[in-house]
């Protein structure tokens, strides 16, 4: 019965790992081939807006 839990146990962790890193290679590959030189439109966007905010939190010693 320890046998059956403990393969039933590495089973699950190997599906659940193969399932994270494939969807993290699958995502980078997907970047690579379909994003055209739009990899950095969200972050340029992002700066963009906070490049306009006002700098808070005291003086600089």
């Amino acid at each position: 019965m320890g046998a059956l839990l403990l393969d039933i146990t590495l089973l699950g962790l190997g599906i659940i790992g193969a399932t994270a890193f494939l969807g993290v290679a699958v995502n980078g590959i997907g970047n690579k081939l379909f994003s055209r030189g739009k990899k950095d439109e969200f972050i340029g966007k992002s700066r963009a807006y906070q490049d306009t905010w006002r700098k808070v939190g005291g003086t600089h010693k």
